[in-house]
């Protein structure tokens, strides 16, 4: 297990653990633009400004509390965190020890391939002399190790480091969610290409501890009222309005709905 990072960025005060009654939520902030930081170091992005409305909604003071994503769960269920709201695919496999919320988002996994690859889909990765590159403790490399069993795999904490394995040859595929994979095909179009078609469905929601009825009941109906309130659109207008556009031109419905 990863080590949880020994420091706390909260949004009230610096780097005080703030008031003992402060919703704490961890997350990685390594996975713009829903996790990430500003200019200045402070915490942005699209799961920053959903906890803030959550922790205003329940009238909360807010402390983001960041960490490896592989390191997420541990602290939710050892009490060091009271929430994540990270990015967090609601598996059978997680609901086996911690609660989600309703969902929030609505993804699937996609393939970013080299320019001049023969990968056209998924099929085409399923034999031993492909190899494929995952991120650690994603859905991405849980459904490799059930679905491709017979396809070389290397795990990497970084995303950075996958997409590199695709563009240096040592990896036929990165296995990832759609958003990220469409966005590091962006950066990259000179030597990647984006297979973006689904071919998983997955939703993201918010993580709590069991045992939590009470929190889980005002948390679903906060994201009612977020929902009917237009939040989500405009958080998808303010941090992915150029994804957006790329995926209804695409036919493919957006995430956040």
């Amino acid at each position: 297990m990863r080590l949880i990072l020994l420091f706390c960025l909260t949004l009230l005060t610096g780097c005080n653990p703030g008031p003992s009654n402060a919703l704490r939520v961890g997350m990685e902030l390594n996975y713009p633009p829903f996790e990430t930081q500003d200019s200045s170091g402070k915490p942005d992005g699209v799961s920053v400004k959903i906890a803030e409305a959550l922790a205003a909604d329940l009238g909360r003071p807010l402390t983001i509390v960041p960490m490896e994503f592989g390191s997420l769960t541990t602290a939710l269920k050892s009490g060091n965190i009271d929430l994540i709201i990270s990015s967090l695919t609601a598996t059978d496999e997680r609901r086996q020890t911690i609660d989600f919320s309703e969902p929030y988002a609505f993804t699937a996994l996609a393939l970013l391939v080299a320019k001049d690859s023969p990968i056209q889909s998924i099929d085409d990765l399923k034999s031993p002399d492909r190899r494929l590159a995952v991120k650690s403790s994603t859905t991405g490399e849980s459904w490799a190790t059930k679905n491709l069993p017979n396809t070389k795999r290397t795990a990497f904490s970084e995303d950075a480091a996958c997409v590199l394995e695709v563009i240096q040859g040592r990896a036929d595929a990165f296995l990832y969610d759609q958003l990220s994979i469409y966005r590091y095909q962006k950066k990259n179009p000179d030597t990647t290409r984006a297979l973006l078609k689904p071919f998983t469905e997955e939703t993201w929601a918010i993580g709590l501890a069991k045992g939590t009825p009470d929190l889980l009941q005002q948390i679903n109906a906060f994201l009612t009222k977020f929902r009917a309130s237009g939040g989500f659109e405009k958080l998808a207008e303010q941090y992915l309005s150029e994804e957006k556009a790329a995926m209804q031109a695409a036919g493919i419905p957006f995430m956040l709905r």
